[in-house]
Protein backbone atom coordinates (compact mmCIF):
# COMPACT_ATOMS: atom_id res chain seq x y z
CA UNK A 1 0.00 0.00 0.00
CA UNK A 2 1.16 3.21 -0.60
CA UNK A 3 0.16 6.62 0.30
CA UNK A 4 0.48 9.89 -2.42
CA UNK A 5 -0.25 13.38 -1.21
CA UNK A 6 -0.79 15.86 -4.79
CA UNK A 7 -0.12 19.11 -3.19
CA UNK A 8 -0.94 22.05 -5.90
CA UNK A 9 -2.61 24.93 -7.18
CA UNK A 10 -6.10 24.77 -9.18
CA UNK A 11 -4.70 22.21 -11.40
CA UNK A 12 -4.53 19.86 -9.15
CA UNK A 13 -7.94 21.19 -7.85
CA UNK A 14 -9.20 20.68 -10.84
CA UNK A 15 -10.65 23.26 -11.95
CA UNK A 16 -12.23 23.20 -15.65
CA UNK A 17 -11.55 26.38 -17.93
CA UNK A 18 -14.42 26.50 -19.59
CA UNK A 19 -16.72 26.87 -16.57
CA UNK A 20 -14.48 27.87 -14.18
CA UNK A 21 -15.92 25.37 -11.66
CA UNK A 22 -14.46 21.86 -10.65
CA UNK A 23 -14.05 18.78 -12.89
CA UNK A 24 -15.29 15.28 -11.59
CA UNK A 25 -13.41 13.46 -9.00
CA UNK A 26 -12.59 10.86 -12.46
CA UNK A 27 -11.73 14.15 -14.32
CA UNK A 28 -9.12 15.09 -12.51
CA UNK A 29 -5.55 14.14 -12.94
CA UNK A 30 -5.53 12.73 -9.31
CA UNK A 31 -8.47 10.85 -10.06
CA UNK A 32 -7.07 9.73 -13.51
CA UNK A 33 -3.44 8.75 -11.10
CA UNK A 34 -5.65 7.39 -8.54
CA UNK A 35 -7.26 4.56 -11.45
CA UNK A 36 -3.92 4.02 -13.11
CA UNK A 37 -2.20 3.08 -9.83
CA UNK A 38 -5.34 0.75 -8.87
CA UNK A 39 -5.92 -0.66 -5.66
CA UNK A 40 -3.59 -0.61 -3.11
CA UNK A 41 -2.38 2.79 -3.65
CA UNK A 42 -4.23 5.99 -1.87
CA UNK A 43 -4.10 9.17 -3.96
CA UNK A 44 -4.90 12.61 -1.10
CA UNK A 45 -5.51 15.63 -3.49
CA UNK A 46 -4.72 18.74 -1.79
CA UNK A 47 -5.37 21.14 -4.26
CA UNK A 48 -6.20 24.95 -4.00
CA UNK A 49 -7.09 27.95 -6.34
CA UNK A 50 -4.47 30.29 -6.07
CA UNK A 51 -1.84 28.73 -4.48
CA UNK A 52 1.47 30.03 -4.37
CA UNK A 53 5.05 28.54 -3.55
CA UNK A 54 5.82 30.73 -0.65
CA UNK A 55 4.15 34.43 -1.31
CA UNK A 56 0.81 35.56 0.45
CA UNK A 57 -1.87 36.88 -2.06
CA UNK A 58 -3.50 40.28 -0.45
CA UNK A 59 -6.40 39.36 -1.93
CA UNK A 60 -7.32 35.69 -0.87
CA UNK A 61 -6.00 34.61 2.80
CA UNK A 62 -4.44 31.06 2.82
CA UNK A 63 -2.72 30.82 -0.51
CA UNK A 64 1.16 30.21 0.82
CA UNK A 65 2.34 26.89 0.27
CA UNK A 66 4.86 26.91 2.44
CA UNK A 67 2.52 27.82 5.41
CA UNK A 68 0.38 24.92 5.62
CA UNK A 69 2.55 22.31 3.87
CA UNK A 70 4.06 21.11 6.84
CA UNK A 71 0.55 21.04 8.92
CA UNK A 72 -0.83 19.35 5.60
CA UNK A 73 2.22 16.74 5.78
CA UNK A 74 2.11 15.60 9.54
CA UNK A 75 -1.96 15.31 9.19
CA UNK A 76 -1.71 12.91 6.10
CA UNK A 77 1.52 10.97 7.48
CA UNK A 78 3.14 8.47 6.81
CA UNK A 79 3.17 9.59 3.04
CA UNK A 80 5.19 7.44 1.08
CA UNK A 81 5.43 10.16 -2.10
CA UNK A 82 4.67 13.78 -2.47
CA UNK A 83 3.85 15.52 -6.20
CA UNK A 84 4.46 19.20 -6.49
CA UNK A 85 3.14 21.12 -9.01
CA UNK A 86 3.13 24.78 -7.70
CA UNK A 87 4.79 28.18 -9.37
CA UNK A 88 1.91 28.96 -12.05
CA UNK A 89 0.03 31.51 -9.46
CA UNK A 90 3.56 33.26 -8.95
CA UNK A 91 4.04 34.60 -12.30
CA UNK A 92 0.64 37.38 -11.58
CA UNK A 93 2.12 40.69 -11.67
CA UNK A 94 1.16 41.91 -8.45
CA UNK A 95 4.01 39.46 -7.19
CA UNK A 96 6.40 40.84 -8.83
CA UNK A 97 9.03 37.68 -9.40
CA UNK A 98 10.75 36.11 -12.20
CA UNK A 99 11.47 32.05 -12.56
CA UNK A 100 14.51 31.98 -10.82
CA UNK A 101 12.57 33.27 -7.57
CA UNK A 102 9.93 31.07 -8.05
CA UNK A 103 12.02 28.22 -8.71
CA UNK A 104 13.73 28.86 -4.92
CA UNK A 105 10.37 29.23 -3.41
CA UNK A 106 9.51 25.51 -4.37
CA UNK A 107 12.98 24.18 -3.56
CA UNK A 108 12.47 25.66 -0.29
CA UNK A 109 9.23 23.42 -0.49
CA UNK A 110 11.05 20.40 -1.77
CA UNK A 111 13.37 20.59 1.51
CA UNK A 112 10.59 21.17 3.76
CA UNK A 113 9.44 17.29 2.28
CA UNK A 114 12.58 16.51 2.61
CA UNK A 115 13.00 17.03 6.61
CA UNK A 116 9.33 16.87 7.44
CA UNK A 117 9.98 12.81 8.76
CA UNK A 118 6.48 12.34 7.36
CA UNK A 119 7.85 9.13 5.46
CA UNK A 120 7.75 5.82 6.35
CA UNK A 121 8.83 4.59 10.05
CA UNK A 122 9.80 8.60 10.10
CA UNK A 123 11.99 8.95 6.99
CA UNK A 124 11.36 11.60 4.56
CA UNK A 125 8.64 10.89 1.40
CA UNK A 126 9.81 10.78 -1.83
CA UNK A 127 9.31 13.76 -3.74
CA UNK A 128 7.61 14.37 -7.30
CA UNK A 129 8.83 17.66 -8.51
CA UNK A 130 6.55 19.11 -11.48
CA UNK A 131 7.31 21.97 -13.82
CA UNK A 132 3.81 22.95 -14.75
CA UNK A 133 3.25 24.19 -18.24
CA UNK A 134 3.73 27.57 -19.79
CA UNK A 135 0.78 30.09 -19.98
CA UNK A 136 -0.68 30.17 -23.09
CA UNK A 137 -1.70 33.38 -25.09
CA UNK A 138 -3.64 35.81 -22.68
CA UNK A 139 -7.33 35.58 -22.51
CA UNK A 140 -9.92 37.73 -20.99
CA UNK A 141 -10.17 35.64 -17.97
CA UNK A 142 -6.11 35.45 -17.54
CA UNK A 143 -5.76 39.17 -18.08
CA UNK A 144 -8.21 39.58 -14.98
CA UNK A 145 -6.24 37.15 -12.90
CA UNK A 146 -2.92 38.83 -13.68
CA UNK A 147 -1.38 36.79 -15.77
CA UNK A 148 -1.04 39.31 -18.55
CA UNK A 149 2.46 39.58 -19.25
CA UNK A 150 3.38 36.03 -17.60
CA UNK A 151 3.77 34.01 -20.88
CA UNK A 152 7.56 34.32 -21.30
CA UNK A 153 9.21 34.26 -17.65
CA UNK A 154 6.98 30.99 -17.22
CA UNK A 155 9.05 29.23 -20.39
CA UNK A 156 11.93 29.75 -17.92
CA UNK A 157 10.09 27.22 -15.08
CA UNK A 158 10.91 24.07 -16.54
CA UNK A 159 14.75 24.14 -16.74
CA UNK A 160 14.93 25.81 -13.66
CA UNK A 161 12.90 23.11 -11.36
CA UNK A 162 14.91 20.48 -13.10
CA UNK A 163 18.00 22.19 -11.49
CA UNK A 164 16.38 21.97 -8.22
CA UNK A 165 15.30 18.69 -8.62
CA UNK A 166 18.81 17.54 -9.20
CA UNK A 167 20.00 19.81 -6.20
CA UNK A 168 17.57 18.06 -4.14
CA UNK A 169 18.08 14.68 -5.67
CA UNK A 170 14.42 13.81 -5.85
CA UNK A 171 12.19 12.90 -9.17
CA UNK A 172 11.41 15.38 -11.97
CA UNK A 173 8.35 15.55 -14.32
CA UNK A 174 7.83 18.40 -16.68
CA UNK A 175 4.34 18.33 -17.20
CA UNK A 176 4.56 20.67 -20.17
CA UNK A 177 6.33 17.77 -22.12
CA UNK A 178 2.89 15.90 -21.30
CA UNK A 179 -0.19 18.32 -21.72
CA UNK A 180 -0.71 21.94 -21.97
CA UNK A 181 -3.07 24.58 -21.05
CA UNK A 182 -6.41 25.01 -22.70
CA UNK A 183 -6.51 28.08 -25.07
CA UNK A 184 -9.91 29.23 -23.16
CA UNK A 185 -7.73 30.45 -20.61
CA UNK A 186 -4.33 29.72 -21.01
CA UNK A 187 -4.01 28.81 -16.90
CA UNK A 188 -5.72 24.97 -16.64
CA UNK A 189 -5.79 22.00 -18.28
CA UNK A 190 -8.68 20.33 -20.22
CA UNK A 191 -9.92 17.23 -19.57
CA UNK A 192 -7.49 15.32 -21.86
CA UNK A 193 -4.77 17.33 -20.30
CA UNK A 194 -5.76 16.11 -17.06
CA UNK A 195 -5.84 12.50 -18.76
CA UNK A 196 -2.33 12.33 -20.15
CA UNK A 197 -1.04 14.33 -16.97
CA UNK A 198 -2.43 11.54 -14.63
CA UNK A 199 -1.03 8.85 -16.54
CA UNK A 200 2.22 10.46 -16.54
CA UNK A 201 2.09 10.99 -13.10
CA UNK A 202 1.31 7.41 -12.70
CA UNK A 203 4.07 5.96 -14.72
CA UNK A 204 6.92 8.29 -12.37
CA UNK A 205 5.47 6.93 -9.42
CA UNK A 206 5.72 3.33 -10.58
CA UNK A 207 9.30 4.05 -11.14
CA UNK A 208 9.90 5.78 -7.72
CA UNK A 209 8.01 2.78 -5.89
CA UNK A 210 10.18 0.06 -7.77
CA UNK A 211 6.41 -0.86 -9.11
Amino acid sequence: MATILCYGDSNTHGTDPATIGRYPAGVRWPGVLRRELGPGHEVIEEGLNGRTTVWDDPFAEGRNGRTYLFPCLLSHSPLDVVTLMLGTNDLKAIFRVTAPEIASGVAQLVDIIQRSGCGPEGGSPQVLLMAPPAIGPTTRHSELWGFGAAEKESRRLAALYRQVAEDAGCAYLDAGQVASFSPLDGIHFDADGHALLGRAVAGKIREMLGA
